[in-house]
């Protein structure tokens, strides 16, 4: 047998000596320490994604809808009603519409076949559309299996108001909001501005709710026979109504005057309602004849601003009625 070793009966080679580890093994076995925080971890996700969402901002892309914005409406983009007692009401009022949406398989009752036949009547497009489809209408909202889509508002100037109760021969009474920026706010108080006989709505164009289909369904039909107007700026318009002769009363927590005591109700008159919590802004405040507050228990510490305007337009139109 070729070699030496066991089977060959000559002695095996001796081996020669061999380089050391140097201390590797034994320093792998000492640890790498304590762990590093998350926020140090090259390879943690947060960090990752925050990394991520810093390069779409800046290449003004994102590659992924769960870490982008929801785009912003259009103006001019089409808004829609969902559900059946607002669909059905909205075309009682005659709400300007272009088409009824209504469910595959729809469980068919009285408003159901009622929005239907009037949407036939009126030569509205009715489509026949899957329930998802309709949850992107309505941006998940409640729809019962039915919308209504209407065109983007067309909203008025301010001067338009003062025109409307002109022609109808009656003292001007608007509704100017400050800061409200729930559109079913706006769709509450233009319910109590149609109720107590207001000749139109301001809202200023920024940082304001406008006239969405949320607004639509809250006014239940009322914002189709009452005008909104769009401000560019409220203070400027404000200070037009004001030397046009109209007073101004600014809506309140803060207010030195009851509602109830005041003594500009009867003439032309302008009342600015402002948000929840923050009340008026600075600037309005300052362009106000008169800044008016609701007298209420002092456990509650404010109203909501469609309930608010409510009780002030009331008060309005009790004192012009006496």
């Amino acid at each position: 047998m070729a070699g030496g070793g066991k089977g060959s009966g000559r002695p095996a080679k001796k081996k020669s000596p061999t380089k050391g580890t140097g201390g590797n093994v034994r320093r792998g076995l000492e640890g790498r320490g304590a762990t590093p925080p998350a926020h140090m971890r090259h390879w943690h996700k947060d960090k990752a994604r925050a990394e991520r969402i810093e390069r779409e901002e800046k290449t003004g892309r994102s590659a992924s809808p769960r870490t982008s914005a929801r785009p912003r409406r259009s103006d001019d983009a089409p808004e829609h009603i969902g559900g059946r007692n607002p669909v059905v009401e909205a075309l009682r009022a005659g709400v300007p519409a272009s088409t009824l949406y209504v469910a595959l398989r729809i469980d068919n009752d009285d408003r159901v076949k009622e929005a239907v036949r009037i949407a036939a009547d009126r030569g509205i497009a009715m489509l026949e559309v899957g329930r998802e489809k309709l949850d992107r209408l309505t941006e998940g909202g409640i729809h019962q299996g039915i919308a209504l889509q209407i065109p983007a508002y067309d909203y008025a100037h301010p001067d338009d108001l003062v025109r409307i109760a002109q022609d109808a021969a009656e003292v001007p009474l608007i509704v100017a909001l400050d800061g409200v920026t729930d559109p079913r706010n706006l769709g509450a108080i233009a319910r109590s501005a149609t109720a107590f006989g207001a000749h139109g709505l301001v809202v200023p164009s920024r940082r304001s709710a406008g006239v969405t289909g949320g607004a639509w369904k809250t006014s239940a039909g009322t914002l189709a026979t009452l005008t909104v107007a769009r401000a560019a700026n409220l203070t400027a318009t404000l200070r037009e109504y004001r030397e046009a002769g109209l007073f101004v009363i600014g809506l309140d927590g803060e207010g030195k005057v009851d509602i109830g005591e005041a003594n500009l109700l009867d003439g032309p008159l302008v009342v600015v309602v402002g948000s929840e919590g923050k009340g008026l802004s600075r600037l309005v405040r300052e362009s106000c004849d008169l800044v008016v507050r609701i007298p209420m228990q002092a456990a509650a510490e404010s109203l909501n601003a469609g309930v608010a305007a409510g009780i002030a337009l009331y008060e309005v139109a009790r004192k012009r009625r006496s």
